[in-house]
């Protein structure tokens, strides 16, 4: 990974938008329905505190001038179809209420993140805005229902799961959220030994990529390729092994312990 995927809070926050054509309008709009405010002159943008600029001139000339004005002045800068200038690029975004799915390519090729995004479209109801946000206005009572993190994680990790009481691909979950608080039982901590066929996460079954996606720690064998360690949640905790060594009894949370490939 070669970029960090963030997401900014834009409303009513200046934001410098430079040229003219279908790119510039297309950033206009893209801005504007993230309530920010479009300024098209860079100065102005500048001197108002603006810290994003998003720059579409059909002359290269043009736009490195104003890409080099602007990184001067500490902008993170946009600069359509010129990645080489780019501070960060801008996603295909797929939206469903709070939800937003952001499908980026670091700028090599944004068709294939529209195909990717298009896919998704059809795999994701239209109703799961709905689930989070009623799983965020149940915020208050899981934390009273559980005090501790990790239980809270695991509990909503068990509702969330394929099947499970609020998945998040079944249309009728968000009706589900007060019934599921209502009878909610923290999930207990467990170790889960995976041997592995290859260093390649293709070829992980689902069962060891989704425990991979929801352990609190990982703990795995020399041998074990970093490819697999990076399809573990990113705040895991990684914990090396000696080969054939178990995780330590004391490590708390729900542990999956990778075993190296048999040659």
């Amino acid at each position: 990974m070669d970029t960090l995927p963030l997401y900014h809070r834009l409303t009513g926050q200046p934001v410098i938008v430079l040229g003219g054509g279908e790119a510039a309008e297309a950033k206009r709009r893209l801005v504007t329905r993230a309530g920010a405010e479009v300024v098209d002159d860079l100065q102005a943008g500048i001197d108002r505190g603006a810290r994003l600029a998003f720059i579409a001139h059909g002359s290269e000339e043009e736009a490195r001038a104003d890409a080099i004005r602007a990184h001067g002045a500490g902008l993170l800068v946009n600069v359509v179809d010129r990645p080489a200038l780019c501070d960060f690029t801008v996603p295909s975004l797929l939206e469903r209420g709070p939800v937003l799915v952001a499908v980026g390519t670091g700028g090599v090729s944004a068709g294939l993140a529209k195909q990717l995004r298009l896919r998704l479209e059809g795999l994701l109801p239209a109703s799961l805005g709905l689930l989070a946000e009623r799983l965020g206005a149940a915020r208050t009572a899981l934390r009273a229902r559980f005090p501790a993190a990790a239980d809270r994680r695991r509990a909503i990790d068990a509702a969330l799961a394929p099947g499970g009481l609020l998945d998040p691909l079944d249309g009728a979950s968000a009706d589900r959220v007060d019934g599921w608080l209502a009878g909610a039982a923290a999930a207990p901590a467990a170790h889960h030994e995976i041997r592995l066929a290859s260093g390649d996460p293709d070829d992980l079954t689902l069962r060891a990529a989704r425990l991979l996606g929801t352990a609190d720690v990982v703990a795995f064998e020399p041998g074990v390729a970093p490819a697999i360690l990076l399809r573990a949640r990113a705040d895991a905790v990684n914990v090396p092994l000696g080969v054939g060594q178990g995780a330590s009894a004391d490590l708390s949370g729900t542990v999956v312990i990778l075993r190296a490939p048999t040659s």
